[in-house]
This record gives C-alpha cells, sequence and structure tokens, in this order.
C-alpha cells in the first residue's frame, strides 16, 4: 500500500509529462487525477490503521548510499506524524488536480502542468516519508525544484520567471543552511539517520563547537542551522520575500504549494527534529520569536493590499507564523493541529480565489470587484465558510487550532510565551480584519468591474466546485473532530509517541475564562467593524488613510524589504559582476590571456609571412643562420 502511496503520483507525472502526445490531452487529465486520487485514499486507510491500531512501519525501497561510516537507505517511515502529512499532501493535491481541469482548460500546456503537480506530489512523499535527514533534503530539493517549474509555468510572463528565479534563489539561501545542519549532524553523529541520530542527542548536549571562530553548543547551532532552511521554504520573517511574488503561477499552483504543503514542509522538519530541538532552549527561543514576528508582520502586510492571491499569500505567511511560535513553546502537537485544520481553510480560500479570478477573466485587484454577490452563491457561501474558519469564527476549525496555540503559548508561563500569546491575540484581530475587507470587498458593495459586465459573472463549472466543497467540509468540521486526536495528550499519549518528543511534559492547566473569550470576542466584534468600514462607510476609513498615509505606504510597501533587498544585495552583487566582468575579466584575463595570445601571434605570423618571398638567396639565408644557430648550440653543449 505505502509502495502505491509513493510511486503512482511519479508514474502519473511520467505518462502526462513524456507520453501525452500519444495518448491525448484528456487523458492524461485522467491518469494524474485517478493515481492521486488513488493515492490519498490509501494515505485515509493508513491514518485510519495509525489512529486506531497504532500501525508503524518502515519499508525499505532501495539501498543508496554505502560509503564509509555513511550509510543511507531510501524507506518509507509511517507512524503518526507521517501519516498526518500524508493525507494532507494527497487529499490536497488530489483536489488540485480534479480542480485544474477546470481552471487550466483553455491553456495548451496542460499536460505539462498536470505532469509538474504529480511530481511534485511525489517530491513532497519523499519528503515526509524520509527516515533520514538525506533523503528529507532530496525531497526538500525536489518540491523547490518543482516550486520553480509551476511558479514560472506561464514563462512567456517575465513577471513569473522573475518570481520562479526570486523563489528558487531565496529557498537557496536557506537551503545552505540547511545544508550546513547535516554535514553537522553528520560530523557530530557519525549518521544521518533519524533513530540513530535522536536516541544520542543527550550525549552531545554539552558539546561545544569551533564555528567561524566561535564556541558554540553543537545542539544548538544544528537546530539553528536546520530552521534556517525551514524559515526560507515555510516563508518566515526575513526568508519571506518569495512567497508573495509566487503568486504569478496559475492558483492551482498557489493553492497546492503555498498554502497546504511546500510552505508546511519548515514546520514538519521542526516537528520531526522534536528530539534534537528539545535539548536546546535557544533555539526554540529563536523559534518562538520569529514565528511570532512572522505571524504580525505578515498580518499588518495583508491589511492593504489589493491583489486577492497575495492577501492570502501574506495570510499563509502569518498562519506558518503562528506554527512556528507553537512549536517555539514545545507545544508540537498543536503546531501539526494547525497545519492540519489550515490544510483545508487555506486551500479553501486559494481555489476560492481561483473561481473569482476565472469568472472575473482574470482580474485579481479586489478593487475592481464587489456586488457579485448574488451572481457567484456558490462561490461566496464557500469562501464565506473559508474566512470564518481562518479568522478563528467559534466551533470551526480554525477556531480549535489556533485558539489551542495562543493557549499553550500563554501556559508557557515565561516572558517570551506571554508575549507570543499577546501578538498571537492581536495577530487573531488583524486577520479578522483583512480576512473580512477581501470577503466584503470582493463580494459586497457596488459592482467596480469596468472591462467586463456584471450580467456576464457566473459561478464556476462543478469540476472545479466539488474540490471546494470537500474542503469546505475539512474546514467546518476538521477542527472538532481531531481536536482530541491531537491535542489532548492525556487521552491519546500514544498517537504522538513514537514521533514527537516531549522532555517535559505539556502543561494540562486551563487559562482563565477572560482569556477563553478574548480571541473569540474580537473574531466576532472584527466582522461588524469590517462591514462598517470597507461597505457601508469608506469616506471614514479613506480619512483614517490620509491621516496615517506614512504608516500606509509603509505597509503597502511591505515594509520595504524588497527595496532593502534591492540595495543590499541585487544591486551590490551586480556592482560587483559588473567590476569584475569590465575591469578583472576584460581587462586583465582577456587582455593578457585569449586575446593577448592571439594577438601575438597574429603580431608574428604577419612578420612571418614576410619571409615568405619567393627569392631562392632570402631562403638560402635564412637556413644558414638556422645551421650556424645549431652549430653553435652544439659546440657550446
Amino acid at each position: 500500500m505505502e509502495y502505491f502511496i509513493l510511486f503512482l503520483p511519479l508514474t502519473a507525472s511520467i505518462i502526462s509529462g513524456f507520453f501525452n502526445k500519444i495518448i491525448g490531452e484528456k487523458f492524461c487529465n485522467y491518469i494524474t487525477c485517478l493515481f492521486t486520487t488513488i493515492s490519498a485514499i490509501l494515505s485515509i486507510i493508513i491514518f485510519y490503521n495509525v489512529i486506531f491500531y497504532g500501525y508503524e512501519n518502515n519499508l525499505l525501497i532501495a539501498k543508496w548510499i554505502n560509503s564509509g561510516n555513511l550509510e543511507v537507505n531510501w524507506s518509507i517511515r509511517i507512524d503518526s506524524l507521517s501519516s498526518v502529512m500524508l493525507v494532507v499532501v494527497n487529499l490536497i493535491s488530489s483536489l488540485v488536480h480534479v480542480y485544474s481541469i477546470g481552471y487550466m482548460s483553455n491553456d495548451p500546456h496542460k499536460p505539462r502542468f498536470m505532469a509538474y503537480l504529480s511530481l511534485f506530489t511525489f517530491a513532497m512523499l519523499t519528503l515526509v516519508t524520509s527516515d533520514n535527514f538525506l533523503q528529507l533534503f532530496f525531497g526538500w530539493e525536489g518540491v523547490g525544484l518543482c516550486s520553480y517549474f509551476l511558479i514560472g509555468f506561464w514563462f512567456k510572463k517575465n513577471s513569473a520567471n522573475s518570481a520562479a528565479i526570486k523563489a528558487f534563489l531565496v529557498n537557496r539561501v536557506g537551503d545552505f543552511g540547511f545544508a550546513l545542519g547535516i554535514f553537522l549532524i553528520f560530523y557530530l553523529f557519525g549518521t544521518v539517520n533519524y533513530e540513530e541520530v535522536f536516541q544520542n542527542v543527550i550525549l552531545y548536549k554539552n558539546t561545544e563547537l569551533n564555528f567561524l571562530g566561535l564556541k558554540l553548543n553543537s545542539i544548538d547551532l544544528i537546530c539553528i542551522l536546520l530552521f534556517i532552511g525551514a524559515m526560507g521554504k515555510s516563508a518566515q520573517f526575513l526568508l519571506h520575500t518569495w512567497l508573495p511574488d509566487a503568486m504569478e503561477g496559475p492558483t492551482p499552483v498557489s493553492a497546492l504549494i503555498h498554502a497546504a504543503t511546500m510552505v508546511t514542509a519548515g514546520v514538519f522538519l521542526v516537528v520531526r527534529c522534536s528530539p534534537i530541538y528539545e535539548y536546546s532552549e535557544f533555539a526554540l527561543s529563536f523559534v518562538t520569536s520569529i514565528g511570532m514576528i512572522t505571524a504580525l508582520f505578515a498580518a499588518s502586510i495583508a491589511l492593504v493590499q489589493d491583489d486577492i492571491k497575495k492577501i492570502i499569500a501574506y495570510s499563509t505567511c502569518s498562519q506558518l507564523g503562528y506554527m512556528f511560535f507553537a512549536a517555539g513553546v514545545g507545544a508540537y502537537n498543536v503546531a501539526m493541529f494547525h497545519l492540519f485544520t489550515h490544510a483545508f481553510f487555506k486551500a479553501l480560500l486559494f481555489l476560492g480565489a481561483g473561481s473569482v479570478i476565472h469568472s472575473f477573466n482574470n482580474e485579481q485587484n479586489i478593487n475592481n470587484m464587489g456586488g457579485v454577490k448574488n451572481k457567484l452563491p456558490i462561490t461566496y457561501f464557500l469562501m464565506l465558510i473559508g474566512t470564518l474558519a481562518l479568522t478563528g469564527f467559534p466551533l470551526l476549525s480554525g477556531f480549535y487550532s489556533k485558539d489551542a496555540i495562543i493557549e499553550f503559548a500563554y501556559l508557557k508561563s515565561s516572558p517570551l510565551g506571554y508575549y507570543a500569546a499577546s501578538i498571537g491575540i492581536f495577530t487573531a484581530f488583524l486577520t479578522s480584519i483583512y480576512s473580512w475587507r477581501l470577503f466584503f470587498k470582493t463580494f459586497h458593495g457596488d459592482y467596480n468591474n469596468q472591462s467586463i459586465k456584471i450580467e456576464k459573472i457566473h459561478d464556476s463549472p462543478m469540476v472545479m466546485i466539488i474540490p471546494l466543497i470537500i474542503l469546505a467540509i475539512g474546514s467546518v468540521f476538521s477542527g472538532y473532530f481531531f481536536k482530541d486526536l491531537f491535542i489532548d495528550l492525556d487521552k491519546n499519549s500514544q498517537f504522538w509517541e513514537s514521533s514527537i518528543f516531549f522532555l517535559e511534559p505539556l502543561s494540562t492547566d486551563h487559562p482563565p475564562k477572560w482569556f477563553l473569550f478574548l480571541t473569540p470576542t474580537l473574531v466576532i466584534f472584527s466582522i461588524p467593524l469590517s462591514y462598517f468600514f470597507f461597505v457601508r462607510r469608506k469616506d471614514i476609513l479613506n480619512h483614517i488613510v490620509d491621516g496615517n498615509r506614512p504608516l500606509y505606504n509603509f505597509l503597502k510597501k511591505k515594509w520595504y524589504f524588497d527595496e532593502i533587498y534591492e540595495i543590499i544585495f541585487v544591486k551590490s552583487i551586480k556592482s560587483i559582476g559588473l567590476y569584475f566582468w569590465k575591469k578583472i575579466d576584460g581587462l586583465v584575463i582577456d587582455r593578457f590571456g585569449p586575446d593577448g595570445i592571439s594577438s601575438l601571434i597574429k603580431i608574428l605570423s604577419n612578420k612571418a609571412v614576410k619571409f615568405q618571398s619567393g627569392y631562392i638567396y632570402q631562403y638560402a639565408f635564412i637556413m644558414l643562420v638556422g645551421f650556424s644557430a645549431l652549430l653553435t648550440y652544439l659546440i657550446i653543449k
């Protein structure tokens, strides 16, 4: 069963990618959707067996590397953590495949697109089922490569090509840190296999290493380097700039890669390495700090963006921040719970946004929408569910997982935990504001589009609606039905026992009642507040914006990160490159290298030509000079 889960998407990718001209576009659509759907069903069966029967396994596919002390196998590791990720990856992927049949119906290169989706799914499955860091890195780089292909799928658009390159390069920064972390693990432990590393962490918890002239704790350094990789893949603060630009790719790509799967790989990495992180208080504090900063700053930027997909992209960035600071306070299971519920409602919002964009003939600016509530009734209702779940409205999935993160941060009873809880509450309020801003400006108010008449607006075909309905069901019920399984360790301690390590048990206390009601109250209050400002009295909002223009511009320009990076990295590196090209390469290497040698040969050849005159006495003179030189050499020798 596990082999089918892993290799069905790869088989579908090969068939659609290399044989589409033989079998035709329709068959490529059917085979990729069928194979990923079968993989998703089998993943649900595995998840069921893990929950009710404690199923675990480690299946060997092949012996991969055996060199000296390095022994690495390609395996399929099944435990509670990987089973959760299998459901998330395969279920969302199968729904995105089906949705893409309708969304990409007019694209002439759809078989290539479907092949990329299936290949990405295979790479992500390789990542989450690995039992060693090298296989994890293989899948890690595989999803990075596939994201480059998918973001730049419309390669004739310069913006799409630039976004793909940007995503690839920014992720290389994080991946460099990740690779160093793996090297250090092998240097310290002599292996890259999870079990051997995790069992021996305690032996090296006080070991110091000389790194760049500094004496650092080895476990701290490993955790920080691994987290740098997670920061890049999960678009955390400082390495986040690629995610909004990645919205240049087709909307199904945004749902699959940038909402539910690839960007959660960093969270998965930290949770998988909980046996290492539990022995590094410094690294956990660093993870918490980066997570809460990311949650706040991404939410603040989303408040003023106008591109419907970029708003949801920054929302993803913010929610990933929640997951990381949950892991940072030691609540790894709660981080996974939010990852699980977030996959449903964020994929729903991205695909719902795709349905809106499809109806508006590729319009993405929410200021050019509005007043289409009755024209898009199904999309409206499904987007409403996604928005409620994202904001943490009571009894929906986001309510259970997001509030659990804030509560466990509060129960950490440390200054950093209280800071994280406070920022989590404030960010939840901001999340609700920008989410309802998107919803109200898209569906309510006046119709503002000048390029397409409102009579032509209609809901998407059922092939796009059905995946949204399934995701909406998950957005409503996944929190309620799985909260005990993920969070209540007293009832379900065996579920996480083999995959998550807790050095100290999580607190079983309950926060005060006022704290429990604070976040839901703010979330509910934000709904009429948003409606008032974004629909009823826009003039008041415009007046507030005009009175705070510097702050508005600061948020509109995304905290000026792109401009700062342009100055620090892009322009400086370009200047250095131009200097080496013009001065070093041109004036030194070329001048005294190939250009100089060729010029010298040309000069000598021009001189030598003069001796080819055709006169016998000149040839005799040259022969005499040569003979004299040879004779002189022999005498001296």
